[in-house]
């Protein structure tokens, strides 16, 4: 199955925008990525709280602008500005707080942050 082509497939939609599909993509993904490291620093020896919640927060802003990005029909365009802006802050705190830690699934997490950030950045001058 094709994201892209789900959405090219929209009656509304005239110029699909190649970034915001690749922006959602990744922000499901980011969100998959950082609920797994949340579930694997409760299996840590220490005080993993803050990274915890970093990771759970992160989660679910990627999870809420990954559909915000695919719902075309009268769009909010402030919205999903606004949305792809707290992404871009939420992965970014999270990337931040994981690199701290010296464990493979919060590397793993924070380099997904980090692109997913990324994206997001790349996306939100095109929506207009």
């Amino acid at each position: 199955m094709s994201l892209p082509k789900m959405i090219a497939a929209h009656p509304q939609v005239q110029d699909e925008t190649e970034e915001l599909v690749t922006a959602a993509r990744h922000a499901m993904l980011c969100s998959l990525f950082c609920t797994s490291c949340a579930d694997a620093c409760v299996a840590e020896d220490m005080d993993m709280a803050q990274c915890i919640r970093n990771c759970l927060d992160c989660a679910d802003v990627c999870a809420a602008t990954a559909r915000l990005a695919v719902r075309r029909t009268a769009q909010n365009i402030d919205v999903l500005r606004a949305q792809l802006e707290a992404c871009i802050t939420a992965c970014e705190t999270c990337a931040a707080e994981c690199e701290s830690h010296d464990n493979p699934h919060c590397a793993l997490c924070a380099e997904m942050c980090r692109e997913c950030a990324e994206d997001c950045r790349k996306a939100l001058p095109l929506v207009k």
